[in-house]
């Protein structure tokens, strides 16, 4: 244990972002891909790894570098209207993957003990807005690393379960390519939900508020820290830890739900249960116990991050204060932005569409919505007026605009598809 606590002090929000990137919307998504298509998309987890490690970095560079959240930056250097389309983006996206997140974890513990999903899911809901309103920021991001822990109940899953490692490989090192709308649209669900915007903002932010906690900058958006290449280097360090461990539990995720349902004729998982349960006859109660207690960790650490994100996205648009270091009393409207897009999220659950489809479809979304912003998280890092000496490397652009580019495409592709 206290080996676990010297490596949770070393972890920043790089590994935060990237651990809370595989939350049940990602859970839903790799789910998903594992039963319809086996071992078949494997090689996404290889093939996103470092262009998501990439763009991750950029974000929190420019966090750490201008001592401003992404969208104050857009807001002082780019037109309004860009910060206003990727704001609101941001903010539906995040609505509706938080409402998801809460129903997927309230069937998760019903099915676990039987307490009536409406029952978990206010009392989730009202954990998390309190945690996150009434909890000062050092004391949080501490609970934020220890639910990071949960992800691990993924990884000893496939250990439960008889796997076929060489067909494993094959399908990771050997992409197999299909050109149908299904297989597309699952494509688009995956890179949304591993390169998803509001980690983009996130993790920028959070950036900010550890200068501030470590007194290098007074407060959020206020003047700019005093930073050097070795603070750079372990921000990269952390961002690339936090991005590989979240490829690694899609990886894992994908290789349990193939091997079990996907082998057994299951091709289609349409709620938390099922997805859950369908696992005991194959893999055993362990495996049923950790798949269904790992979509609620997960959803712990992401619901906050998802509400938290919108919330200095509004409040960076609208000079607000904003800081979780802050008392709700220093930065009431940033708090209610919280509360807000918490209790919006509750209400979505309440619509007809099943929770894990509606996860499954906001992968989608975020899929549709995140180039645009990778476009301008680009044009920030190589503006050297914003950046100075800290802008993008040529590696950092080629990686960079090449996922951009595939992004943009196969989401112009999907919705092509879908319109004609």
């Amino acid at each position: 244990m206290k080996k676990i606590k010297e490596w949770l002090k070393k972890i920043g929000p790089g590994f935060i972002t990237g651990a809370s990137d595989d939350d049940p919307s990602g859970i839903a998504t790799y789910s998903q891909t594992g039963a319809q298509f086996g071992y078949g998309q494997l090689w996404v987890a290889l093939f996103s790894f470092p262009f998501m490690a990439f763009i991750q970095e950029m974000c929190g560079r420019i966090g750490m570098v201008t001592g401003k959240g992404l969208a104050l930056v857009i807001k002082k250097h780019y037109a309004r209207p860009l910060l206003y389309g990727a704001v609101s983006l941001l903010f539906i996206a995040n609505t509706i993957n938080i409402g998801a997140d809460l129903g997927a974890m309230a069937a998760a513990g019903q099915l676990l003990w039987g307490i009536p999903f409406i029952v978990w899911l206010l009392g989730i809901t009202l954990i998390t807005v309190l945690l996150e309103v009434f909890v000062p920021y050092r004391i949080y991001a501490k609970f934020l690393k220890y639910l990071t822990l949960s992800l691990f109940a993924y990884v000893a899953t496939v250990f439960v379960i008889k796997q076929d490692w060489a067909a494993i490989a094959w399908a990771t090192f050997v992409p197999s390519i299909q050109f149908s709308k299904a297989y597309l649209l699952n494509i688009v669900a995956l890179l949304g939900t591993t390169i998803s915007p509001y980690l983009f903002f996130w993790q920028a932010d959070e950036e900010v508020e550890e200068e501030v906690a470590e007194h290098k900058l007074k407060a959020m958006g206020k003047g700019k820290p005093n930073i050097n290449r070795r603070d750079i280097r372990g921000m990269r360090i952390d961002t690339v830890i936090g991005m590989l461990f979240s490829n690694l539990v899609m990886f894992f995720i994908i290789v349990t739900v193939a091997s079990t349902l996907g082998a057994n004729g299951i091709h289609s998982i349409e709620t938390a249960d099922q997805a859950a349960s369908a696992l005991r006859p194959f893999a055993g109660d362990l495996a049923f116990l950790l798949f269904a207690a790992g979509i609620i960790g997960t959803g712990l650490l992401a619901v906050p991050i998802l509400a938290g994100s919108a919330s200095y996205a509004l409040a960076e648009t609208f000079n607000w204060k904003a800081s979780l270091s802050k008392k709700f009393s220093q930065a009431h409207a940033f708090y209610i932005v919280i509360i807000l897009a918490t209790l919006l999220g509750v209400l979505v659950n309440f619509t007809p569409i099943k929770p894990f489809q509606m996860l499954y479809y906001t992968a989608i979304l975020n899929g549709i919505c995140a180039p645009p912003l990778m476009v301008l998280i680009l044009l920030i890092g190589n503006n050297k007026k914003i950046m100075g000496e800290y802008s993008n490397s040529k590696s950092s652009n080629i990686l960079g605009w090449t996922i951009t580019a595939i992004m943009s495409i196969a989401a112009i592709a999907l919705i092509w598809s879908l319109i004609f």
